[in-house]
This record gives structure tokens, C-alpha cells and sequence, in this order.
């Protein structure tokens, strides 16, 4: 099979596959009642070994569905005597947590075939399961090397480990099935290129082609991540197979002009086949003018009485400090309630304390948990009837894992409760619920030709024996993720591993060698191992930076590194209630000047929330026209709240108060933005600062691309320091108040080269420092682990900062490693796909734009502008000062309708 397709009805059966085992039948029959959507499509297909993409609601039987023929298989081969102290399954999970409870969940089916085997008369030895992951012990290694389990259970790190350990990997020869589970949460991160190419070494390594096995409540683009995990071969597989004999290779003649295609995968999409009971609530009628104390009050009471009406409930936040806040103004407000029986559960936490709650939780000991994203995927916690997601979760997928953690039993609907108390919000989850029902979700962008991960296994690959250099490339190539990887750039880093930059004197040393002449390469010393062993993985560390004055040098407070990645020179941020200006940064040091009467340019929770996903800003902007369009028709104001009541699933109280923000914009502007229509607002503020707002809603990534190409574009012709505020619902652009010809500068920006324009932008920024420091610990350039001693975060940022400087003057901007660097920032950071897409846009004219000059900001802007001033001012002022700007914008309404 060659091919990427979508199984239907005709490829479902209602039995199990005929040539099961029948003691695997009769424990199977025993336990359920048949097999559950995504079952009657999966078991015949894996028991093929064809390979499969499952995509089916949580509590639908999904681990079981990639699971079950495999089982069969491995007691098969124990009951004719087949089975060997070797790995047959492979389970790779995105969370320790995860890998612990498919352990446990394994053990009844386990337990239970074996059992029927016996009462039917068959002798079945033991099939063992074990975990692998950076929690297992040396001794429980150690047990492992000698007497292997079946089944490994592990994470990508440690796979990738294991890959590279001689006695272990001889283990991994025979592998039958890889299931990767969670797969949506690791393609769209290094962790999950990480994987892709740990595949493909295993893929190399072992006698046949394991079946591939995906799962996943959500996926989209579901064909994209079905190619990303069963990878491509050669046309002429045959020809390129390798066998090893220690270090002796031997290959036949291969050219780096291979032709490749699809393994072929099958997709199982299920997902919609759960229904999802979800719905958008209001605490109060009007969130304008209602006071916030009752804002807050009535919340709380709608909270503590959907808690009370379940047995079990999650309520998700969007920050660590909101979970904190809600479990706190729960256990204050209802202390009669609420005691042991609520708990946190988020990233701050210690390991053992989130244990404690995910157990407590199973065993129906807590009745309310509350987090940020962290019990997100599918860490068991037992039967949970509701989930409360307060503010919007910014994704249509994010949402569905969410609201998904209800209903677990199969046939049991999920059920959910959005409930904001905002007006953005409140649009936000309206329309994301209505693509939750629909089951249209946002698309993942998976990330490509990542050097720094690449790096990484090349030395990997080195440490296991020597490789042809075309090979390796046919190889790495083989991954979707490297499908289209150049190869100069795969020569570049190959370069750079052998040391051939010359960057000794900055420490860092040759990891393979290359034999030019016989163009093969492997291990440059015994360490390279080591190094290798102790450093693996895509996760930086990370701490908080001390924050000082630069002239007495008083300590402030800390910030932690996203925050710190979002400042320029000149920004203006809050810290302990008081207002500073960023200077620089040294090491772990931020050195800021005090500057107690500027408003903040960059909020204190920037860093902490999720950015909007730009399909779902295309979708809100859809529906604004859809809003607009029937305001234009003369439809009356009931009518439209009463279709979007029923379009959008969401009462009355956030229907109608959707209808009247974008009435209002409309009346006030007489146009309402949205996906195909860019309004840009100039409005000059309190302290004469000129503020160019560009209403667009396209999502925090996209807009953070756009702003920072326009103010560097601005910053060369004005000369001065260009302020930015970003959200996911549009940016300002704040500049001295002097003349700037906006229509120039849009021209300027559709004729610019925007990956140029924007490295040029990031060139000398503390995102590009801290970045570079995260690509030069994937590339081993900066070892985190050497000689039994750890680097600290404070280490690594001195040896980037110092390296990064010796790299760009000695060498240029096309350094592997630096070129690695923009790509994460422009491409996994930021959204350069969907920034060129707007401008082409602009271009062709799909997109109008329309400048506005206002005295007064409409109603859309509020939220923006009001950015600035979030933590220098109390919520109850911030309320009021949104209040006064509705009460001019609603007054010069009536003047202009009169």
C-alpha cells in the first residue's frame, strides 16, 4: 500500500478479525459488547499490517482498537513458541503520566487472554509490558537488558536513547507494531520531528517494516499527519537496505536524487461518530456596564452550581495564575464545599504534587480539579461528567481535548460549559463551539527541515556505526519532516559536526569525522557517545531571569524567558505593581530603568496565554460578515440574536451581547473588520503617542510577524523606537506623534521581502538570544550535561550569547545553526506561512483595507488599547475607563444617527 486513504463503510466489520485467537475472542466477547466505532475498522487493518491513523473521541475504545491484533499477534507467537525476550510493540506516548497509565491499562487484557488460554486448554507464556521513560531506575534497566518486555511503553527521549544503546537496541530487531499515541500534540513540535526521525533509525535498524499505528482524539490536516507518521520510501527500497557487522558496512550504490512516496496509511477518522454536549454561558446580561465585583460574584455562583449539579467536574483556565486564583475564590466563597476535595494541577507544580491529584481524582476522592493545560491529553483521572473551560482556549482542537476529558465511558456524550466574561471571549468561544460541534478544527503546522534536531541524530546515527554519506541523507530524507531537506544544508551540518567551522577556541568540538574521499562518516571519540546520551532531547531548560536597575543595582523580581523573549530595547513592562523600561539583558540578569508614570507596552500575561489559532480567526471573522451582511439586509436586532442563539449554541446573555459589540462597531465605524476587510484606526491617546490599530483576526503568531515587519519597515524611515502591542484580535502600531503615511508604508510591505524584512527585524532581539541558546542545546553545540556536571540556564544563555557574537563575526548569518534559529522563530513562533498569505492577499486584493482617521477609538480597539495600562491599574479602573470609552463611542453614535 502506497497510498494515503479514508476507510468507509465498506471496510467496517461488527466481528472480530476471523483468525484471531480464540481464547483473544472469548476474552474480548466476555468483556464488551461489540466493537466500538473506530474497533470495527482498526482490528482488521492491523491485523493486516496495513498501517493506520485512528482519529476517534476519548472514551471510544481507541487504545484498545491499535492495541488488540497486536496482542493477538504477540500471544500467537507465545502459544506456538515463537516468542522470544525480545520487543515486539512499541508504544511511544507524548507524557510519562500517559506511558504509566497505558501500563496499567494493559494489565487486565493481559491478564485476562492469558487466563482464557488456559481455562481453554492452551499453554501461553507470559506477555510482559514495561515502561521506559526518564523516570525508570538503573535497576529497572538493567531487568529490562536481560529480560526484555514485549511491549515497551516509552516517550521519544527515551526511544531515542534506546536507539542508541548497543545491548538494548538488539532487543528492538524484531519490532512488529509502533503506536504512537497522541500523535496531534508531538507532530506539531521539535519533539515530535525528534520522533520522526527516531522512526525512520529504527525503521533502518530492524528485519522487515514495523506497522504504524497513530492515535488521536484530534487531527487536522488528518492526510498530513498520516504522511508524518508512516514517513516514505525509496522506489527501489530493495536496493537500499543496510546490514551491519560492528563497524563494517556495506551498501550498494545510491544517489542522492532518490525518488520517494508514501508508505501508505489508512485513516480511521471517527471523531465526529461522540457527540458533544457544549455550550457558550454569560455570568451576567451585560458585561459592560455591570459591576466587577458582580461579574465576579455571579461567576463563581455559576461555577459552584454547575459543580454541584455532577459528580466530577475540570475546570480549565488558560494560566498557571488563574488555576491558582479559581481553586483559592472556590475554597473562600463556598468553604462548606470545598476543602481536600479541590485540587491545582499545572506545569509549576512538583511531579509528585500533580500525581497526587491525577490519583485522587481516579479514585473519585476529588470532586473538582482545576488546571491550565496540563491534564489536556489523555492522562487517566477517571470518570469526570463536566468540563468548565473558563475564556476562550483558542483552539477548535485545544477545545475538543478539552471538553473530551467528560463522558469517558463509550456511548456517553462529553459534555462542557464555555463561560466568559468578555466581549472578544465571548465571540471567540461562540465560534469555537460551533466548530466543535461541527468537527471542523484548525490545522496543525508540522515543522520542517529543523537542523539543530537533525544535528542531534547525525551524531546519534555516528555513535551506532559508520554511514555513507548519500545513504544517511537517502535515510534522513525518508522522514516527512526532512522530505524536502536541501542538500547543501544537510552537508552544512555535517560540516559543522566535524568540526569544520573552526570553533574551537569557543569549546566546541568535533562530534563525528568525515572521510571526504570515501564520503562516509562516523564517531569522532569515545565521549561523543556520552555527550550524546546525556544531552538528547528538544526541550530547553528554562528559569527565571533576575530583574535589577541599572544604576544601584536593586533587585525587582524575575521574569521567565517567553516574557523575556517578547522585549525590545525601550519596552515598558510591570513587575511587583511598579513600571520599568528594558534595557538589556546579560546572562540571567535583565536590567531595566524605572519609569513609574509609562503606561506598559507588553502585558504581564503575555507570555502565559495560548495564541488563536489562525484558522479560527478566519472562521470568527466569517462570522462577523455573516452578522454584518444581515445588519445590511435590515434584519431585525431579535432575529439576528436568535439566529446566532441557535447557530452558534450559546444563551442569550452572550448572544446578545455578541450582537451589540459588532452592531456597535458597525454603527460607529460603518464597516465591521473581519478575514477579508482590514480596518486601520488612527487614534491619538492621552499622552499625544500616535497609535496605528490594524482591526485584522488572524491570530497572535500572524499578527506578531506582520507588526514587527511594519515597525521595522516604519522604524528605518522615522528614526525613532516604534512601540507594538499584539493580540490575537488585532496590533497596534504606537509611534511619536508625527506624520507617517500608512498607505505608503502598506506598499512598502507588498513589495518587501517579509522573510528578509523580518530577520532583519529579529536580527539583534533577546528572542533571537534565548532561541539560539535552545538551538545550539538541540545541536550539541552547548552541552547541558558534560562530566558528570550540569549547566545552568545562566551558563548556557553566556556561552550562546558569546557564541552566537563569534559565529556572526567570523563566519555569517548562513550558519547552520543561526539559520536553524529564524527558521523556529519565523516558522514555530511566529506564522510566516499565513503572513505571506495576508500580504498576498493585500496584493490581489481578496483583502481591502481601508484607513480611518478617529478622534474617538471604536468599539473594537478598546480591548486593544487598554492592553497597555492592564497592570498599572485595578481591574474596577480598567472597567471604568472601558466604560467611559463606550459611553463616547455610543454618544458620538447618536449624534451621527440623528
Amino acid at each position: 500500500m502506497t497510498e494515503i486513504k479514508f476507510v468507509d463503510d465498506s471496510d467496517a466489520s461488527q466481528k472480530l478479525p476471523r483468525d484471531f485467537e480464540p481464547y483473544v475472542k472469548d476474552w474480548f466477547n466476555s468483556e464488551f459488547p461489540g466493537l466500538s466505532e473506530p474497533q470495527k475498522y482498526s482490528f482488521d487493518l492491523i491485523h493486516r499490517e496495513e498501517n493506520s491513523l485512528i482519529s476517534a473521541p476519548t472514551g471510544s475504545g481507541k487504545t484498545l482498537s491499535a492495541f488488540m491484533s497486536a496482542l493477538n499477534e504477540v500471544f500467537r507467537m507465545g502459544n506456538e513458541d515463537e516468542l522470544e525476550d525480545k520487543v515486539y510493540v512499541l508504544y511511544v506516548s507524548p507524557l510519562r503520566a500517559l506511558s504509566n497509565d497505558i501500563k496499567r491499562n494493559l494489565q487486565d487484557p493481559l491478564e485476562g487472554i492469558k487466563q482464557k488460554a488456559e481455562e481453554n486448554g492452551y499453554e501461553v507464556p507470559e506477555v510482559r509490558s514495561a515502561v521506559r521513560t526518564g523516570d525508570t531506575t538503573d535497576s529497572e534497566k538493567s531487568k529490562m537488558r536481560e529480560k526484555p518486555p514485549h511491549i515497551m511503553i516509552t516517550t521519544p527521549e527515551s526511544l531515542g536513547i534506546i536507539l542508541d544503546s548497543p545491548k538494548f537496541r538488539e532487543k528492538f530487531r524484531d519490532i512488529k507494531y509502533v503506536i504512537v499515541d497522541e500523535i496531534h500534540s508531538l507532530s506539531e513540535n521539535k519533539r515530535g520531528v525528534h520522533l520522526s526521525l527516531s522512526l525512520e533509525r529504527l525503521e533502518e535498524m530492524v528485519n522487515g517494516s514495523p506497522t504504524r499505528i497513530g492515535l488521536s482524539a484530534t487531527q487536522a490536516p488528518i492526510d498530513e499527519i498520516a504522511k508524518y507518521l508512516v514517513g516514505y520510501e525509496n522506489s527501489n527500497e530493495s536496493s537500499t537496505k543496510i546490514t551491519e557487522r560492528g563497524d563494517e558496512i556495506k551498501t550498494e550504490e545510491l544517489s542522492s536524487e532518490q525518488e520517494y512516496r508514501s508508505r501508505g496509511c489508512n485513516i480511521v477518522d471517527v471523531a465526529a461518530s461522540k457527540e458533544i454536549d457544549l455550550e457558550t454561558i454569560s455570568p451576567v446580561k451585560d458585561l459592560i456596564y455591570t459591576d466587577p465585583s458582580k461579574i465576579n460574584n455571579e461567576m463563581y455562583e455559576r461555577i459552584h452550581s454547575l459543580i454541584q449539579d455532577h459528580e466530577s467536574t475540570i475546570i480549565f483556565t488558560n494560566t498557571r495564575s488563574a488555576t491558582e486564583r479559581v481553586v483559592n475564590n472556590l475554597k473562600e466563597r463556598f468553604p462548606e464545599s470545598y476543602d481536600d476535595n479541590i485540587g491545582a494541577h499545572h506545569s509549576s507544580m512538583s511531579r509528585e504534587e500533580r500525581l497526587k491529584v491525577e490519583e485522587k481524582l481516579k479514585k473519585g476522592e476529588m470532586k473538582v480539579g482545576v488546571t491550565s493545560t496540563s491534564l489536556e491529553l489523555g492522562v487517566d483521572i477517571g470518570t469526570v461528567d463536566l468540563v468548565l473551560q473558563l475564556g476562550s482556549p483558542k483552539g477548535v482542537a485545544r477545545g475538543i481535548q478539552r471538553i473530551g476529558r467528560s463522558g469517558h465511558q463509550i456511548g456517553e456524550k462529553a459534555k462542557g460549559k464555555m463561560i466568559v466574561v468578555d466581549r472578544d471571549d465571548a465571540k471567540e468561544c461562540s465560534v469555537l463551539t460551533k466548530c466543535a460541534k461541527e468537527d471542523e478544527l484548525d490545522k496543525i503546522q508540522i515543522p520542517r527541515n529543523c537542523l539543530d534536531v537533525l544535528a542531534q541524530h547525525i551524531v546519534g546515527m555516528a555513535c551506532n556505526r559508520k554511514w555513507d554519506i548519500d545513504q544517511a541523507f537517502n535515510m534522513i530524507r525518508k522522514s516527512y519532516c526532512y522530505q524536502e531537506l536541501d542538500l547543501g544544508e544537510y552537508e552544512d551540518v555535517l560540516k559543522y559536526l566535524a568540526g569544520e567551522y573552526e570553533l574551537e577556541d569557543q569549546n566546541v568540538y568535533r562530534k563525528i569525522w568525515i572521510d571526504h574521499e570515501e564520503e562516509i562518516f562516523g564517531r569522532s571519540g569515545k565521549m561523543t557517545r556520552v555527550i550524546y546520551m546525556t544531552n538528547i532531547g528538544t526541550i530547553p531548560d528554562e528559569s527565571g531571569y533576575d530583574v535589577v536597575t541599572r544604576g544601584d543595582k536593586n533587585y525587582v523580581g524575575t521574569l521567565d524567558e517567553e516574557f523575556l523573549d517578547r522585549l525590545t530595547k525601550g519596552d515598558i513592562f510591570t513587575l511587583g505593581g511598579s513600571t520599568y523600561e528594558f534595557r538589556y539583558a546579560r546572562g540571567m540578569k535583565v536590567y531595566v530603568d524605572p519609569r513609574p508614570k509609562k503606561q506598559p507596552t507588553v502585558p504581564s500575561w503575555y507570555s502565559e496565554r495560548l495564541p488563536l489559532s489562525y484558522d479560527l480567526g478566519v472562521k470568527i471573522g466569517e462570522f462577523r460578515q455573516s452578522v454584518e451582511k444581515q445588519i445590511e439586509l435590515g434584519a431585525e436586532d431579535e432575529d439576528i440574536v436568535e439566529w446566532i442563539m441557535q447557530n452558534y449554541y450559546l444563551d442569550r446573555n452572550t448572544a446578545e451581547a455578541i450582537y451589540q459589540y459588532i452592531n456597535e462597531q458597525k454603527r460607529f465605524l460603518g464597516k465591521v473588520s473581519n478575514h477579508e476587510s482590514i480596518t486601520v484606526e488612527r487614534y491619538i491617546d492621552e499622552e499625544n503617542r500616535q497609535n496605528f490599530i490594524f482591526h485584522t483576526i488572524y491570530g497572535r503568531r500572524t499578527h506578531d510577524a506582520l507588526a514587527r515587519i511594519l515597525s521595522h519597515i516604519l522604524q528605518k524611515r522615522i528614526g525613532s523606537n516604534i512601540g507594538m502591542i499584539i493580540d490575537d484580535n488585532g496590533f497596534v502600531i504606537v509611534t511619536p506623534r508625527r506624520p507617517v503615511d500608512i498607505e505608503r508604508l502598506l506598499d512598502q510591505l507588498k513589495d518587501c521581502n517579509l522573510e528578509e524584512e523580518l530577520r532583519n527585524a529579529i536580527s539583534k532581539t533577546e528572542l533571537m538570544k534565548r532561541r539560539f541558546r535552545h538551538v545550539a542545546g538541540r545541536s550539541l553545540m552547548i552541552l547541558r550535561n558534560y562530566g558528570g556536571n550540569s549547566k545552568t540556564v545562566g551558563q548556557q544563555q553566556m556561552k550562546g550569547h558569546f557564541l552566537l557574537s563569534t559565529i556572526r563575526n567570523e563566519h555569517s548569518e548562513e550558519f547552520p545553526m543561526i539559520k536553524e534559529t529564524y527558521r523556529e522563530i519565523m516558522e514555530d513562533a511566529m506564522d510566516i506561512k499565513h503572513t505571506r498569505e495576508v500580504v498576498k492577499n493585500l496584493e490581489g486584493g481578496k483583502i481591502d483595507l481601508e484607513v480611518i482617521e478617529s478622534d474617538i477609538p471604536s468599539p473594537f480597539s478598546h480591548n486593544l488599547i487598554l492592553q497597555e495600562s492592564t497592570d498599572v491599574i485595578r481591574v474596577e479602573d480598567k472597567k471604568e475607563r472601558l466604560q467611559q470609552l463606550h459611553k463616547q463611542v455610543m454618544e458620538r453614535i447618536e449624534q451621527k444617527e440623528n
